[in-house]
């Protein structure tokens, strides 16, 4: 094998390999060899065809396996020989002119990852914002799980129902005298106010009272989602069975019970945790953002052109996504399309650091153990439909990239929790506002799209890059799903997670490792 460097600029460098046919057929002899004596042919013995034969039977298939074989083995020595660190997979390619018989000639692009001397890690100092939970935030969370269990009592069968009171009815709809499928219930409960059944029809039953029978006309809206009742005019017949008005909760051990708890005091003490749990988060996110942002100011080394496209990518579709859902798509997409190098250059800080990162990991050791990727991928699965996990375990198992990508997260947060243990840490004690506030004013400072109008659509395209999930939007659970655990008490206003702050994406572990999954050759240049 010959190897040539053509080109080489920054972390970028260019080679060409030549494959000499000696070393080709002198490999297809091999392979000849040794698949002749399970080769059947008429008239001779078993493993007795000569060798001659063999190859004109199998000469074809044999010499692009060969070549296939021979370019990944090509690939591999260049690496090797040559000290290189790929960052992503090599581009090769593969010469169109190629003849069998004749040298095979491979151009190989690739970029290599920088040398990064990894910083003194020893006494940086940071602040830890801590937040004490009171017994006031306690009682307010209790409050709220009451307001998600209410329960209601009968009325008197004079009173009129109003916004807060529940019906209960029997109902049957029609459009133009033919009922529905869908529209009839029976015993059905309906919280005035509550916006639960189509426009106007909560409206209709204000001031209905115990046995009333009414029959109301309601127009479905445009974007129903049952075509055939879509913007059509629909009439109901209703009985209203009950009016019934709202009980009081008494916050007691019974009510702790019906949650599954053994008294209230469980029920606060779980609350507690919950909350000190929360703010332990805000608490994180703001000392790691402190701690990157002191990373990322001492060091501007280039960083891989081909990671930055990659996770420029990844925010670039998370921020279309995020428009599409907006009110106003088009002029969102017309804001962001605006800022576009600005959300370039956050893709680039988080390549840095990612890159910074994972060499302080190496340096120092941090690894994700066997049974911490077990956990991972256990979970990952999960998240799957049972007809397609088989298929999600198989690319992990044979794709590094891909494993890399589900170990990056953990990676990143052994290595930050490496960093916090080093760190002269000076604690001090605030309000949850107040640390709310601190992540806000750290996210307006660390990227200018945060100032601007449109930024609740970027911070979700940008949160991707230390790996880990933002609590749901509103109307994302699952019907029932307050019922069965205490209510937590909302995030921040805006993400505290991260929005276009730079975090690391740590995806260098793999590169550094084993540098990518050896391409194959064109199949068409093994037929001449």
């Amino acid at each position: 094998m010959q190897i040539k460097e053509t080109a080489s600029e920054g972390l970028k460098h260019s080679y060409e390999v030549t494959i000499p046919a000696k070393d080709i057929e002198a490999k297809i002899d091999a392979e000849v060899k040794k698949i002749a004596p399970q080769v059947q042919m008429p008239g001779f013995r078993p493993g007795k065809v000569p060798a001659n034969l063999v190859r004109k039977m199998h000469g074809e298939q044999l010499h692009g396996q060969v070549v296939n074989d021979m370019i990944r083995d090509s690939v591999d020595g260049l690496i090797k020989d040559k000290k290189l660190r790929p960052a992503m997979q090599p581009n090769v390619q593969f010469g169109d002119g190629y003849e069998q018989g004749k040298d095979a000639t491979l151009t190989v692009d690739l970029e290599t990852l920088p040398d990064i001397s990894a910083p003194d890690t020893d006494g940086m100092k940071l602040e830890k914002l801590n937040v004490p939970v009171t017994d006031e935030q306690v009682d307010e969370s209790l409050q709220n799980i009451a307001a998600q269990q209410k329960s209601y009592k009968d009325a008197p069968k004079s009173k009129k129902a109003g916004d807060g009171d529940q019906l209960i009815i029997d109902f049957t709809g029609s459009v133009d005298g033919v009922e529905f499928e869908g529209g009839k219930a029976e015993a059905a409960p309906l919280v005035i106010g509550s916006g639960q059944f189509i426009p106007g029809f909560e409206e209709q039953l204000t001031g209905a009272k115990t046995g009333d029978e009414k029959t109301i006309t309601v127009t479905f809206p445009e974007d129903y989602p049952a075509e055939n009742l879509k913007g059509k005019e629909a009439q109901f017949a209703i009985v209203v069975q009950q009016v019934k008005v709202e009980d009081e909760t008494k916050l007691d051990d019974e009510f702790a019970k019906q949650l599954g708890l053994d008294g209230i005091d469980k029920l606060k003490e779980l609350l507690r945790g919950q909350l000190e749990q929360e703010t332990a988060g805000l608490t994180r996110t703001q000392m790691k953002r402190q701690l990157l942002d002191k990373l990322a100011s001492g060091h501007d080394f280039e960083v891989p052109q081909g990671m930055v496209d990659a996770e420029f990518e990844q925010i670039w579709q998370q921020l279309q996504q995020e428009a599409a859902r907006d009110e106003n798509p088009e002029e969102t997409m017309k804001e962001i399309e605006s800022e576009k190098d600005e959300y370039r250059s956050i893709a680039e800080r988080r390549v840095r650091l990612g890159l910074l990162l994972s060499e302080i990991g190496q340096k120092n050791g941090v690894q994700v153990t066997q049974q911490e990727m077990q956990t991972l991928i256990q979970q990952a699965v999960q998240q799957y439909p049972e007809d397609q996990r088989e298929r999600f375990l198989e690319i992990i198992r044979t794709n590094e990239m891909a494993a890399a990508q589900l170990r990056a997260p953990l990676y990143e947060d052994k290595v930050v929790d490496f960093l916090f243990d080093k760190a002269d840490i000076t604690d001090r004690e605030v309000t949850r506002e107040e640390l709310e506030a601190a992540i806000e004013a750290d996210e307006a400072e660390d990227a200018k799209p945060a100032k601007k109008k449109a930024a609740p659509k970027k911070k979700a395209a940008a949160k991707k890059a230390d790996g880990k999930k933002e609590a749901p939007e509103k109307g994302a659970a699952k019907s029932g799903d307050d019922k069965k655990a205490p209510a937590k008490k909302p995030a921040a206003k805006k993400s505290p997670a991260k929005k276009a702050d730079g975090e690391a994406s740590v995806k260098k572990p793999a590169a550094k490792k084993a540098p990518v999954k050896k391409p194959a050759a064109k199949k068409a240049a093994t037929k001449k």
